[in-house]
C-alpha cells in the first residue's frame, strides 16, 4: 500500500472496493434487465402453486418464504462469480496481489450481486405488506426489523458459503450442478413456505440444524404470523445468530485464498 501511495500521490487507496463491486452489480442490471426477473421467478413459481392448494391464511408465511429463499441464492450467485473470476478470467490472482483481503473480497461480490437482487426483494415485501394486510397480518416496525435483520444474516452467510464453495470448484462445468443442489437443497429442507409443524418429525429434527429454518421461525413469530412469547422469539433469533456464526466459520476454513 505504500509503495501504491507514493506512486500516486493524492490518489484514494481506500473506501473504493464496495462502490467499484457495486458498479459491476448494477452494469449487470442495467446492459440485461432480465437479471431482475430471474430472481422473481422460482419464488413465484412456488407461491403461485402454494396459492392454489394452501390457505389464504398461509400465504403471508410463503412470501415471507420465498424472500428468505431469494436471499439464501444469493450464494449461489456468489458461487458462479468468484468462481467464473478465478477460473476463467484468472481475476482472484489480481485480487490476492492487491491489498483488498479476502474479506472484503467476499463482501464486495456479495454485494455486487445484492444490487441485483434488491428488485426482487423489493416487490416480494411490497406482495407481503398488501396481503398481510388483507389477511390480518399488517407490517409491524418489529417485523420490519426482524425481517431485515434475517435477511442480512442470510446474506452474509450464504455468500460466505457461496464463496467458500467455490474456491474448492476446479472447472466452469462443476458451478452450476453444485451451485444449484446445495442452496436450493438448503432452501427445501428449512420450512419456507409452510410451517415447522406440517413437516414429519424426523425431517423437523433435520430443518433445525439450519440457520434458514430459525431465520423463517423468528420471522414468522415477529409478524404475527405463527405467534410466539418474546422468550420463544428471543430464543430463535438467538439460535440464529448462532448457527450463522458456526457457519461463518466453517466456511472461513474452507475458503481458500490465494491457492490454486
Amino acid at each position: 500500500m505504500a509503495g501504491v501511495e507514493a506512486e500516486f500521490p493524492g490518489v484514494p487507496t481506500r473506501g473504493r472496493a464496495l462502490p467499484a463491486f457495486a458498479l459491476v452489480g448494477w452494469r449487470w442490471i442495467s446492459r440485461n434487465p432480465a437479471v431482475t426477473i430471474t430472481p422473481v421467478l422460482l419464488p413465484f413459481i412456488f407461491l403461485y402453486f402454494l396459492s392454489l392448494i394452501s390457505p389464504p391464511r398461509l400465504v403471508p408465511l410463503e412470501i415471507v418464504g420465498a424472500m428468505l429463499f431469494t436471499m439464501q441464492n444469493i450464494g449461489s450467485w456468489v458461487l458462479g462469480d468468484s468462481a467464473t473470476w478465478r477460473i476463467e478470467c484468472s481475476l482472484q490472482d489480481m485480487f490476492v496481489a492487491s491489498p483488498l483481503g479476502r474479506i472484503r473480497y467476499l463482501f464486495g461480490i456479495a454485494f455486487s450481486n445484492l444490487i441485483a437482487m434488491l428488485p426482487a426483494l423489493a416487490i416480494l415485501f411490497a406482495l407481503l405488506v398488501w396481503k398481510g394486510g388483507v389477511e390480518g397480518v399488517p407490517m409491524t416496525l418489529f417485523g420490519a426489523a426482524a425481517l431485515a435483520a434475517s435477511l442480512a444474516t442470510l446474506w452474509i452467510l450464504f455468500s460466505a458459503i457461496g464463496i467458500a464453495i467455490s474456491s474448492r470448484v476446479k472447472t466452469q462445468r462443476e458451478i452450476w450442478p453444485v451451485g444449484n443442489l446445495t442452496f436450493t437443497l438448503l432452501g427445501m429442507l428449512s420450512p419456507l413456505y409452510y410451517p415447522l409443524s406440517a413437516l414429519p418429525p424426523i425431517w423437523q429434527d433435520a430443518a433445525r440444524f439450519l440457520p434458514t429454518t430459525y431465520a423463517a421461525l423468528f420471522v414468522q413469530g415477529a409478524l404475527g404470523i405463527t405467534p410466539a412469547p418474546a422468550a420463544t422469539l428471543a430464543a430463535y433469533g438467538a439460535l440464529l445468530g448462532l448457527s450463522a456464526v458456526v457457519g461463518l466459520l466453517l466456511s472461513l476454513r474452507l475458503y481458500r485464498w490465494g491457492e490454486a
